[in-house]
């Protein structure tokens, strides 16, 4: 498919570069040609930057610059003269993080982020990672009708639930559409279902750990997820790197590949891996049934890879870092 692109190549930054899914937009950005600028908490921590270091191209086009989401201006030096900002610095899916310890870095971080970008005369687009989680925590819908970018998760259903990943992301995607809306940013937001394959830092983040534990037979952290959608890291970042080049992209794009129940699941990997003591079965969780409309994001011309190839690319990465024994 033919795209209008707002520029070929140029300098943009990643908000949070060293996390598990901004280290991998990073390497997609590098292969791609960009200039990147990352802001990470401490550029001195090798430890927590040394697999960025590694990337092909990053010797030559990566500057990693120090920045912390609760300190405004922190971003401003990060954003300066970058053509495009790609925000993905946020809480992570934790459930023992409290409402506070979720809500104010997703929300005042993101405005913070935002502030600076509102200094920066080169600037041309914002893409915010935001989740679909902002789409699917609702209770008035039609099962039999997917849910597409037009719907929003109730803030009153995620307070009664305590779904505080959810509703961060929802307060904060809606506080970052008024900033741009009153300021005049072009802004457009990428809501990944939970995202699954390679980690490039040795470091697991929760969602990976959580997988890894399923992996090994532990049944309790991943249970509580039910019915969920799924996409390969690869292909998140891929959409958020199509929705800033196509000029004409604008608004939300869902990224999803399947939605699965855990017992489909787990059926799947048993089959499919089982040398490892994964559990054969899961109780069909109690929620309602859903499905995501990804129509808006295939029509700039992605085509999702499987759940298969999802978790064939994670294990190996597990594998290869020693996270994972051959069974």
């Amino acid at each position: 498919m033919e795209q209008k692109l707002i520029h070929s190549k140029g300098q943009v930054c990643v908000t949070g570069a060293s996390g598990y899914f901004a280290s991998w937009l990073v390497k997609r950005l590098l292969s791609s040609g960009y200039q990147v600028v990352g802001t990470v908490r401490d550029p001195g921590n090798t430890k927590k930057v040394e697999h960025l270091w590694r990337l092909e191209g990053a010797k030559e086009r990566l500057r990693l610059v120090r920045a912390d989401l609760m300190q405004p201006g922190s971003f401003d030096d990060a954003v300066m003269g970058c053509h495009g900002v790609f925000h993905t610095a946020s809480p992570v899916l934790d459930t023992t993080h409290s409402k506070a310890e979720t809500l104010e870095p997703a929300i005042e971080g993101t405005l913070n982020v935002l502030r600076s970008c509102k200094k920066n005369p080169s600037l041309r687009r914002v893409v915010l990672t935001s989740s679909s989680s902002t789409v699917r925590g609702r209770e008035d819908y039609d099962p039999k009708v997917p849910f597409d970018e037009s719907s929003w998760s109730s803030v009153e259903l995620c307070e009664r639930l305590k779904l505080w990943y959810a509703l961060a992301k929802t307060l904060a995607e809606k506080a970052a559409w008024d900033f741009c809306n009153e300021n005049g940013i072009d802004l457009v937001t990428v809501l990944p279902s939970l995202i699954i394959g390679p980690s490039l830092s040795p470091d697991l983040c929760y969602t990976a750990i959580s997988v890894l534990g399923l992996l090994k037979g532990e049944t309790e952290q991943f249970q509580s997820l039910g019915r969920i959608g799924y996409v390969h890291i690869d292909d998140a970042a891929l959409c958020h790197i199509l929705v800033f080049e196509n000029k004409d992209a604008q608004g939300r794009y869902l990224c999803s590949s399947t939605v699965l129940e855990n017992y489909e699941l787990v059926s799947l990997l048993s089959s499919r891996y089982p040398s490892y003591p994964i559990p054969k079965r899961f109780e069909a969780s109690n929620r309602p049934f859903y499905d995501f409309n990804t129509s808006k994001v295939e029509k700039l011309g992605i085509k999702f890879k499987s759940v298969e190839e999802m978790f064939d690319d994670y294990i190996a990465s597990l594998l290869e870092q020693r996270h994972l024994s051959l069974a």
